[in-house]
């Protein structure tokens, strides 16, 4: 299932609903993206831990917490306030904690505004609330221990990074995040219009490979074949 409600006016979200996470880095590969618009180490906690068929597509909201002697002034408002119908809330914090940043209060507010679900860089918390709302997260991992003792909102829909392999990879505001049960990668939106044929292109030959290698083709001949 694809979880809330996508944002019909954007033709891109509708478009990336019919491909995998995977197929979304095999585009981005071939564009020179190295690594593809990998989130490393985030994986599907709800509805169910890294099963079922839930998808998640939406431009990003962005949330970014920093320690609370941090020179920048706390958020004024909570940032969950403003959440905009389609959108995929991704939060993350610098540095690292074992803290929960996101919490099932989060996830009711974040649904009744028409989120389609949220993607936590570090852990959260509430495991059984977020699935009893049946609403998408994906995290590092989970926690028991709120992010306030120590913890602040410093920044919402800023550019925020999220380490692959050693590279930085910038999640702007309105980039489209596609999180699967393979992942989360980010489509940057300048990307997004050449990136989509490429991925249908690829679909398109796979698909036909696998017809052939199910009938007896090797690999390396139906890659030549359909491939090249």
């Amino acid at each position: 299932m694809t979880s809330g409600r996508p944002t019909d006016e954007d033709p891109i979200v509708k478009a990336l609903q019919e491909y995998t996470t995977c197929d979304v880095a095999d585009a981005l590969v071939k564009l020179k993206i190295h690594n593809g618009g990998f989130l490393p180490g985030i994986t599907m906690w709800s509805p169910q831990r890294q099963d079922g068929d839930t998808k998640i597509v939406g431009p990003a909201y962005t949330v970014q917490y920093a320690p609370k002697d941090d020179e920048r002034p706390k958020w004024p408002s909570h940032y969950i306030d403003s959440v905009p119908a389609g959108a995929v809330v991704f939060v993350s914090c610098t540095p690292n904690t074992s803290n929960a940043l996101y919490g099932g209060l989060m996830s009711t507010r974040a649904k009744a505004s028409g989120a389609v679900g949220s993607i936590i860089d570090g852990r959260f918390r509430d495991v059984q609330e977020q699935r009893a709302l049946n609403y998408p997260v994906f995290a590092r991992d989970v926690g028991t221990t709120p992010p306030a003792p120590l913890f602040k909102v410093v920044a919402v829909n800023e550019p925020v990074k999220v380490r692959n392999d050693g590279q930085d990879i910038i999640i702007n505001p309105g980039d489209y995040l596609v999180g699967d049960v393979n992942g989360v990668v980010v489509l940057p939106r300048g990307l997004a219009e050449q990136a989509l044929p490429l991925m249908a292109n690829q679909v398109e030959a796979d698909s036909k490979m696998a017809v052939e290698i199910q009938k007896g083709m090797s690999f390396a001949e139906a890659s030549k074949r359909f491939r090249s």
